[in-house]
């Protein structure tokens, strides 16, 4: 039985801590080390029909499992995800490193570091294409569906630091939040936030402009809840701003279409 320890171990920290959620996560990581430990080990009899490379002590499929995890780690995603979107239209932009330099900064704080850029860097020159679809399911199973919203807010932050999301920036930013399993309404939510047309506050609330005033409240207050900043709270303090701001748009297009139609 591998893949199970990680909700285990929540489950247990969960009831057996006084701390509740956050005994949770952190026995959600014991079990994931554990599930990762028991794949490292499988490997042996994996490679080739189990004619491949074998370990010989606990020592080496420890090792294979920290090159596995090393090559996964969230920050490396993000890079992996930022280079992606910077060479979508063939051409990276200073303001675009900013950006990301400027989020990253402030989400890993000292633990980001001029290693972290060359990665980046080797990101953004390889030719060899990212592994996008791995990293993809990685953080579809890591995270919750708020989170990978709000990730998907900091995408279009990257493309939009040069003042303008082009179509090819956007056709990747569409393709990465279908594989993290993003909803299609979510997606024209975040999206209208950052490349505006005439129905974008509409669009924002998840609505057609055909919709009734009744219709436009009920879809204000469930967004409202939706992308409360509460919802990532546990996030650091740049997924905090992008959330607030996302907030703010939400409550931008209601108070747009209220004052369009004239009704409180």
């Amino acid at each position: 039985m591998t893949g199970y320890f990680k909700w285990i171990g929540a489950g247990l920290g969960f009831y057996l801590t006084g701390y509740r959620f956050f005994g949770a996560f952190i026995g959600f990581l014991i079990g994931a080390f554990i599930d990762n430990f028991q794949r490292a080990a499988r490997y042996m009899n994996q490679q080739q029909g189990g004619q491949g490379k074998r370990f010989t002590s606990a020592d080496d499929i420890f090792n294979f499992y920290q090159q596995q995890s090393q090559r996964y780690d969230f920050p490396t995603m993000l890079l992996a995800l930022s280079a992606a979107i910077m060479k979508a239209d063939d051409k990276v932009m200073k303001s675009e490193l900013q950006f990301v330099k400027a989020f990253l900064q402030q989400q890993f704080g000292p633990q980001f570091s001029q290693n972290h850029l060359k990665t980046l860097k080797s990101f953004v020159d390889q030719e060899e294409e990212l592994p996008l679809q791995q990293i993809c399911e990685d953080i579809r199973q890591r995270m919750r569906t708020e989170v990978r919203v709000q990730l998907l807010h900091y995408l279009f932050g990257i493309a939009k630091a040069d003042g303008n999301v082009s179509k090819a920036e956007m056709d990747v930013i569409q393709h990465i939040a279908r594989m993290m399993g993003v909803p299609d309404m979510d997606f024209t939510s975040v999206k209208n936030m950052f490349h505006r047309d005439t129905e974008s506050d509409y669009k924002i609330l998840g609505i057609d402009k055909s919709a009734t005033d009744q219709e436009v409240k009920k879809a204000y207050r469930k967004m409202a809840v939706r992308y409360h900043p509460d919802k990532v709270a546990n996030m650091g303090d740049e997924y905090q701003k992008g959330a607030k701001e996302k907030f703010q748009r939400i409550q931008e297009a209601y108070e747009n279409i209220k004052k369009e139609r004239n009704f409180s």
